[in-house]
């Protein structure tokens, strides 16, 4: 996993909204949902709507975790 969504979860937290608050509140499906929830990677439009919409960065809610695997 090269991606955490950690600071997104957080933030829903700190906002009192649970994870599928985010299927309302920005209109993503539940399998964007579900990939976010694995670290894969979903578009920059999903995560540009985020940040609109919480009023942050990309990088308050995302960053790339460096993998020590080869091949990954």
């Amino acid at each position: 996993m090269a991606i955490s969504y950690n600071g997104l979860w957080k933030l829903l937290i700190d906002k009192k909204k649970k994870k599928t608050d985010l299927i309302e509140d920005i209109g993503i499906s539940s399998s964007t949902l579900a990939k976010m929830s694995k670290g894969d990677a979903v578009s920059l439009n999903i995560l540009e709507k985020i940040c609109e919409m919480y009023e942050c960065d990309f990088g308050d809610i995302m960053n790339y975790e460096k993998s020590n695997k080869i091949g990954e």
